[in-house]
């Protein structure tokens, strides 16, 4: 059986993430400097190997003040972990165009497991003559199991940032010849 290797497109993918702010509402960031890509047999992508990597500066929330502030020690700390990663351990078929995608996510040092749903978008041959294919992969995470421990108090007792981070990625890949 021949492997077939592909490429993250940065330009037609973009990862963003979500988290309550005051329990009240979401604050929408992205990460606008990341790579990967994908192992499959040929063009089936059941069982493929999925690797990814984040720039932890690339971080964007349109506030620059939080933005360096999320940089920071007190939250993902990109001078001593400038990468957040992940490397599958297995990519199936759920139902139609769902997959479940599992692996082992590294933030701020720390590894540990996550599943993720993905919808396959479908395929299509570029103008350039390039086999493309696309996924919407969605998720949560506790921020908190990954060292990001901030916990700053409103007046009346409730966190200013929420615990569960909402992640949403629309990737592109590009079948490598």
């Amino acid at each position: 059986m021949q492997t077939t290797k592909w490429i993250v497109d940065p330009v037609h993918s973009d990862v963003q993430f979500k988290i309550k702010h005051l329990v009240i509402s979401s604050i929408t960031g992205s990460f606008n400097n990341f790579q990967g890509g994908a192992t499959s047999d040929d063009d089936n992508f059941e069982g493929a190997e999925i690797h990814f990597s984040l720039d932890v500066n690339s971080i964007d929330t349109n506030q620059g003040m939080r933005d360096a502030h999320l940089k920071s020690a007190d939250f993902f700390d990109a001078d001593t972990y400038p990468h957040i990663t992940f490397q599958s351990n297995y990519f199936h078929k759920v139902k139609g165009d769902m997959f479940k995608l599992s692996g082992l996510l590294t933030l701020k040092g720390i590894t540990k497991p996550i599943e993720l749903d993905a919808e396959y978008g479908g395929n299509q041959i570029d103008p350039d003559g390039h086999f493309r294919l696309g996924f919407e992969v969605q998720g949560r995470l506790s921020r908190q199991e990954f060292g990001l421990n901030y916990n700053q108090l409103t007046d009346a007792g409730g966190l200013v940032v929420g615990e569960d981070v909402k992640l949403v990625a629309n990737i592109q890949l590009i079948k490598q010849n």
